[in-house]
């Protein structure tokens, strides 16, 4: 009878599943930090804002051209779409990716841009689950960070394998959770 060579089986299930999961690592890391920072900053979107004066009262109809010569004072002329009076004073002016309102009485007004942020809008998404099929991936994810845990724990032997140096550092990394959760979980 041959003897299951079970530290071989371990190291190639632990690599082959680090290798798999490389790229939900990194997704669910970078989306991590951003939930973990969401009353810091917004990590989905970038507002922009900036002013705009065009120096002069603005009729209470303006034409398009019109409207397209006020964004033109911000270089905003090509990403005209839409406008509309949203008051007695205020001319509101659909924009790519934002909006403009503009005081038609001293033709002032603050143009207001949303931009998605790169990366963590896109990791954000996946982190939220957006598709059925997408959820059971994350669920595998989730297993197979498990997998990827127990088997890390044996994947070294001798005095930095879990029996010594290793059973340190494990014990430690399990009592700060445990402490947290004794210290604020109510």
């Amino acid at each position: 009878m041959t003897k299951i060579k079970w530290r071989r089986w371990n190291r190639a299930i632990h690599r082959d599943l680090g290798y798999f999961f490389v790229a939900m690592c990194i997704i669910y890391g970078l989306s991590g930090i951003a939930i973990n920072h969401i009353n810091d900053w917004n990590p989905n979107y970038i507002y922009i804002s900036k002013n705009i004066d065009f120096g002069q009262p603005v009729p209470s109809s303006p034409s398009k051209e019109l409207v397209k010569e006020i964004l033109q004072t911000a270089d905003e002329g090509n990403n005209y779409k839409h406008h509309i009076m949203t008051g007695e004073e205020t001319l509101r002016v659909f924009l790519k990716d934002g909006s403009a309102f503009i005081n038609i009485h001293t033709g002032k007004g603050e143009i207001e841009r949303v931009i998605r942020r790169p990366v963590f809008h896109a990791v954000n998404y996946l982190h939220y689950n957006p598709q059925k099929w997408w959820i059971w991936f994350s669920d595998a994810f989730a297993i197979g960070l498990i997998v990827l845990a127990i088997t890390g724990l044996f994947i070294l032997k001798g005095k930095n394998g879990i029996t010594r140096r290793g059973a340190v550092i494990t014990i430690a990394g399990i009592i700060i959770p445990v402490v947290f959760l004794l210290l604020y979980y109510r």
